[in-house]
C-alpha cells in the first residue's frame, strides 16, 4: 500500500503542476509540435537520403556516369514513388517482406564472408570496452566521428510510426532476432573490409561486395532504399492523420487505402509537399555529405523528443514507479545526448535543413492549435442555451416559413453562437431546424442503423443529428434527398405526437435548405503584434485554405446557405 501511494502522489503531483502551469502546458505544446513537425521533415530527408545513396553505387561501375546523372535518374525514381502512393501501402506491401528478408540476409551473408575473408578478429568490436580505448585514444576526433556513426542506427526512429501498418510485437520481435543481428553482421564485415582497402571508406557498402553479386546486390539495395523511403513517407500520413484529429493541423484530404488497418491512409496535398522537398533536397545538396548531416540531425532530435516524451507517459498516465522511469530515461537521454552534441558541429554543413523544415511546419501547425483554441473559447463563452433560443424563436417578429433547415457545424455540445448571429440578421428561421455535426469514427463502416442519431432540443421544431462515419464509407451514402428523407424518417422515430410528425413530412415536402457556417477570426486591439500575427494572418491564410469541417457531407450546392461570422478573439 505504502509502494502505491508513493507512486500515486507523484503522478498527482506532476499532473497537477501540468494542469496548473500555463508555461508548462506551452513548452510541452510546443515539445509535441517541434517532434511531429521532426517527424514530417524526416519524411521528406528519408527517402531523398536512401533513394540517393542506393543509386550512388552506379558510379563505381563507370567513369563515364556523372553525378548529376545519378541526381536526374534519383529525382525520376523519387517522382514515381510518389505517384504510387495514391494506390496504398497494402497494394504493394506482399513485395515489402520478400525485398527487405532478401536486402537483410544477403547483406548479412556478404558480411560473414567479408569477415572470414579480411579480419575475422573484427568481431572483437562488440565488446564495449573498445568504446572507451577509442575515445581514450583519438579524443576530439573520436567526438566528431560520432556523428557519423550515427548514421548507422538511423531507421529505428520510424518503428513507432509503423505501428499503424505493423503490430507492436511483430516489429520487436523482427528487429531484435532478424534486423539488428543482420545489421551487426553487415557493419562488421564492411569493417573487415576496410582493414585491408582502408582507401575504399568513401564507398566501403559497395567497395565491400564481391564483383559476382554486385548488380544483383544493386537491384536489392534500390529495393530497400524504396521500401524504407515508402515506411517514412507513410508514417507522415499517419503523423498528419493523428495530429488533425487532436486539431493541431489544418484539415487535408485524407483517403483510407486499406479496408483492414485504418492507420494505412494517403493524403494528396502532404504527398505532394514531401515530393517537392525531396526532389528539392535531392537537386540542391546533389548528394553530398550535407544530405547526410540533416539526416542525422533529424533523426536525434525525434530520438531526444521521442524519449521526453515517452517519460512523461510513463510518468503521468502510466503511473509507472519513479526508479523504473529514471532506469529508463537517464541512459537513453545520455547516449542521444553524446549523438546530438556530436551533430551540432553539423548544423552549418546541412544541418540546418530538418531546423528549417520543421520551422515552416511549426508556424502551420502552432497557428492552427492557437487559432483554434481561441476559437473553441469563445464558443464556449458564447453559445446559445436553450432558454436564449427559445425565447428567440417565440418572438412575435420571427417569421418561420415551412421547411427543413440543416444547420452544419462541427460542436458537438451545445448550440454554436453563429445560429444567434443568422436568426438576429436574417429574422427568419424555417419552421424546423436540425444541427448537423459530422464525424468520422475509427471503425471501417458504420451500419446504416448506426448512421444517425437523433435527438429532440427544447424548443419545438429544433432538433439535433449527429452523422457518423466509418473511414471506409463513402459520404455520397448520404446525398441528396436521400439524407433529407433519411433524417426525417429517424426524426419521427423519436416523435410522440401525430401533429409534429405531420409537420416533420410537410417540411420535407417543402424542401430542405443546408446552412453553412463560416467563423473568420479577428484579433482585438488589446492583443499584441505576435497574436494579431497569428491570427490575422497566418490562421485566416489556413482556414481559407483547408478543407472544411462538414466536407465529409455531400451538400446540395443548389440548396446551400453560407453564412459568415466574425469572432473578435
Amino acid at each position: 500500500m505504502r509502494y502505491y501511494s508513493q507512486r500515486s502522489c507523484l503522478q498527482s503531483r506532476t499532473k497537477k503542476f501540468l494542469e496548473g502551469s500555463t508555461k508548462a502546458q506551452t513548452l510541452l505544446t510546443f515539445l509535441v509540435l517541434l517532434g511531429t513537425c521532426m517527424v514530417i521533415g524526416d519524411g521528406a530527408l528519408t527517402p531523398a537520403t536512401c533513394v540517393l545513396s542506393a543509386l550512388q553505387g552506379i558510379k563505381t561501375r563507370s567513369t563515364k556516369i556523372s553525378q548529376g546523372e545519378v541526381v536526374l535518374l534519383s529525382v525520376v525514381l523519387l517522382v514515381a514513388l510518389f505517384a504510387f502512393q495514391s494506390a496504398g501501402t497494402s497494394k504493394v506491401a506482399l513485395s515489402f517482406s520478400p525485398i527487405m528478408v532478401t536486402w537483410f540476409v544477403t547483406n548479412a551473408a556478404i558480411g560473414i564472408y567479408n569477415i572470414i575473408t579480411y579480419h575475422p578478429s573484427i568481431l572483437k568490436g562488440l565488446s564495449p570496452h573498445y568504446i572507451y580505448k577509442f575515445f581514450a585514444l583519438r579524443g576530439k576526433i573520436a567526438w566528431d566521428i560520432l556523428g557519423a556513426v550515427f548514421l548507422s542506427i538511423t531507421g529505428a526512429e520510424a518503428m513507432f510510426a509503423d505501428l499503424g501498418h505493423f503490430n507492436k510485437r511483430a516489429i520487436q520481435l523482427a528487429f531484435s532476432l532478424f534486423v539488428y543481428p543482420a545489421v551487426i553482421l553487415t557493419y562488421a564485415g564492411e569493417a573487415a573490409y576496410l582493414v585491408q582497402y582502408p582507401e575504399q571508406i568513401s564507398d566501403a557498402y559497395y567497395a565491400s561486395i564481391p564483383e559476382k553479386i554486385y548488380w544483383p546486390m544493386f537491384v536489392v539495395s534500390t529495393l530497400s532504399a524504396v521500401v524504407s523511403s515508402q515506411s517514412m513517407i507513410s508514417a507522415t500520413f499517419s503523423i498528419v492523420k493523428q495530429s488533425m484529429a487532436l486539431g493541431c493541423f489544418p484539415r487535408v484530404n485524407m483517403i483510407h487505402t486499406s479496408s483492414k488497418h485504418e492507420g494505412q491512409v494517403y493524403s494528396p496535398e502532404i504527398n505532394y509537399i514531401l515530393m517537392v522537398l525531396c526532389i528539392g533536397l535531392v537537386v540542391g545538396f546533389k548528394g553530398g555529405v550535407q544530405l547526410s548531416n540533416a539526416y542525422g540531425v533529424v533523426v536525434i532530435w525525434v530520438m531526444i523528443i521521442t524519449t521526453c516524451l515517452m517519460t512523461l507517459v510513463m510518468l503521468v498516465i502510466w503511473d509507472t514507479n519513479f526508479l523504473l522511469v529514471c532506469a529508463f530515461f537517464f541512459p537513453y537521454i545520455l547516449i542521444e545526448g553524446a549523438f546530438m552534441t556530436s551533430l551540432l558541429n553539423k548544423i552549418p554543413q546541412g544541418g540546418w535543413v530538418p531546423f528549417a523544415i520543421s520551422a515552416v511546419f511549426l508556424a502551420v501547425m502552432f497557428s492552427w492549435t492557437y487559432g483554434r483554441s481561441k476559437k473553441s473559447i469563445y464558443e464556449a463563452e458564447r453559445k446559445m442555451s436553450l432558454t436564449e433560443l427559445d425565447q428567440m424563436l417565440s418572438t412575435t417578429n420571427l417569421c418561420r416559413p415551412t421547411g427543413l433547415c440543416f444547420f452544419c457545424t462541427d460542436l458537438i455540445n451545445g448550440i454554436p453562437p453563429i445560429i444567434r448571429h443568422y436568426i438576429q440578421n436574417t429574422n427568419s428561421l424555417r419552421e424546423i431546424m436540425v444541427i448537423i455535426t459530422v464525424r468520422t469514427l475509427p471503425i471501417k463502416t458504420v451500419l446504416p442503423e448506426e448512421r444517425l442519431v437523433v435527438g429532440k432540443l427544447g424548443p419545438e421544431g429544433v432538433y439535433r443529428c449527429l452523422v457518423q462515419f466509418g473511414y471506409k464509407d463513402s459520404p455520397r451514402l448520404m446525398d441528396g434527398d436521400d439524407f433529407v428523407a433519411l433524417v426525417v424518417g429517424k426524426l419521427c422515430e423519436i416523435t410522440e405526437t401525430t401533429g409534429e410528425k405531420w409537420r416533420l413530412r410537410l417540411a420535407e415536402g417543402s424542401g430542405a435548405v443546408f446552412v453553412v457556417g463560416r467563423t473568420i477570426l479577428k484579433s482585438n486591439k488589446e492583443n499584441g503584434w505576435f497574436a494579431r500575427f497569428v491570427i490575422d494572418y497566418l490562421y485566416r491564410f489556413l482556414q481559407k485554405n483547408c478543407r472544411a469541417a462538414v466536407s465529409t457531407l455531400v451538400v446540395p450546392p443548389e440548396s446551400t446557405l453560407q453564412i459568415g461570422m466574425v469572432y473578435e478573439i
